[in-house]
């Protein structure tokens, strides 16, 4: 099968799995408190369902795409999306709290696994100039399966059961291993730049971990805790050990040719800071329609639907003007619009005008669609050759952090400013800030998109090297 015919199952393939790790996301939020009550767990157990299946993600992910780097990120597609539904079946088995735990744990596992292949899949099967609309159908799809999660997610409990949400991923799971398999993308030529160092794995991942678990907690002990600040005093001393490995070691962990790629970590950054924007916004934002303005949950989501829409409706406005304009200039309008809606929703009030709320929520979606879509093609189209999984992790990676980030600073600015006339205002003000810092890394994309450079025909002696486009 030739490159083009593979791209449609590709870009199916890599669609579906993004969805389902999206659609998993958010339909669990309907099921935790049933199964709560089914299983008699504390709240803190519960919460340790999310913050496991977290920790597992975010530390693996650049693992994992240096794996799909090496045997194939078709390969660790297929395993990924069987082992995530095969751990969805046994959570809808599980007998215990303790059991969901672990199990959630592991689904965390195969999900990492899954995430930067998705990305990678794209990269083998389109040139860079192309590589727009289909991220663009990608970014839409995730909005979808995460705004259609707690409706699902409720009718599903509602008359089925809390299994019920796990047991849907298992058919799905199957679906798209099919897809994966008739992608048939060859496996990467083991080159030594491909070798895993471990300790630079250890490191990596225990900073990771120690990063992603302390700013899970910040919402419940605050920025000024003792533990707070000792775990990110450690998360600081991993961090700097791997940083210094890092520069001595023959095969890091983040190939060099990576960390030196100004346009790959101008969109990591843009990805994080954005991210962790919009995220830390709808968290305040939806806490203060419900406890504040005495919202019912369903009223709320109504309320939340431009952000929804516009993301579902902006990706493709912003895959064309990204083609047009280039990503630093699409880029740049993206961040903008985050910012102003942010700052939108932070004159939110009781006596506030529900059409300027609709409107800070339409800037938020359409300015996450486009620094989305813009940042994922830049790190997807300049990867450097042999490293798109790698790089695909990076940018999940981001992507998990960045909420828990922006999550972390709204609560802490909440608690700070608990009782105020104006904490809507002001718990805003440092998230408007922390999204404004996104037009740094925005203006240090390219201006013009990457372009496809034709494969020069192999010598004699390549002749058992695959095909340099598979070779990225």
């Amino acid at each position: 099968m030739s490159t083009a015919a593979r791209r449609p199952f590709a870009l199916l393939a890599s669609v579906s799995g993004a969805m389902i790790v999206a659609l998993d996301g958010t339909i669990l939020l309907e099921a935790q408190p049933s199964l709560r009550r089914d299983l008699d767990a504390s709240v803190a157990q519960v919460q340790w369902t999310s913050t496991g299946y977290l920790i597992a993600v975010a530390t693996l992910l650049v693992v994992a795409g240096r794996l799909g780097d090496r045997y194939g990120h078709a390969r660790l597609l297929f395993t990924g999306v069987l082992g995530f539904g095969a751990a969805s079946a046994g959570i809808a088995l599980a007998p215990t709290i303790g059991w969901v735990i672990a199990l959630r744990a592991a689904q965390g596992v195969f999900g990492a696994l899954l995430q930067p292949a998705t990305l990678a899949l794209l990269r083998l099967t389109y040139p860079p100039d192309r590589l727009g609309t289909p991220i663009a159908v990608r970014t839409s799809a995730i909005a979808v399966a995460a705004g259609a999660g707690p409706v699902l997610g409720g009718i599903l409990v509602q008359h089925l059961g809390w299994r019920a949400v796990f047991w849907v991923n298992v058919p799905v799971a199957l679906v798209i291993a099919a897809l994966t398999l008739a992608v048939r993308t060859p496996v990467p030529e083991r080159a030594g730049s491909h070798r895993l160092d471990l300790t630079g794995t250890a490191l990596l991942t225990a900073a990771l971990a120690v990063l992603v678990h302390t700013l899970a907690g910040v919402p419940g002990r605050g920025w000024t805790a003792g533990s707070t600040l000792l775990e990110l005093a450690v998360g600081l001393a991993l961090s700097a050990a791997l940083v210094l490995h890092e520069r001595r070691a023959a095969h890091p962990i983040v190939p060099r040719a990576v960390a030196r790629s100004v346009p790959v970590t101008a969109a990591m950054a843009l990805l994080l800071v954005i991210s962790a924007g919009l995220f830390g916004a709808l968290f305040r934002a939806t806490f203060y329609l419900q406890d504040t303005l005495r919202l019912a949950p369903l009223a709320t989501g109504l309320r939340v639907l431009p952000l929804t829409a516009l993301m579902v409706l902006g990706a493709p406005v912003a895959g064309a003007a990204l083609r047009r304009y280039g990503p630093r200039r699409t880029a740049v309008a993206g961040t903008a619009l985050v910012v102003v809606g942010i700052a939108q929703l932070s004159s939110l009030g009781p006596a506030g005008p529900w059409p300027s709320m609709t409107v800070g929520f339409a800037a938020l979606g359409a300015g996450f669609a486009t620094v989305m879509v813009t940042a994922t093609g830049t790190v997807v189209g300049d990867a450097p050759p042999g490293y798109a999984g790698v790089v695909g992790g990076l940018k999940q990676t981001a992507m998990n952090i960045g909420p828990s980030l922006g999550i972390a600073v709204a609560a802490g600015a909440t608690g700070a400013t608990a009782g105020s006339a104006s904490t809507m205002s002001l718990s805003l003000l440092p998230l408007a800030l922390l999204a404004l810092l996104g037009l740094i890394p925005a203006c240090l994309l390219p201006r013009r998109p990457a372009r496809h450079v034709p494969p020069r025909r192999p010598a004699p002696q390549e002749g058992a090297v695959a095909e340099v486009g598979e070779r990225l």
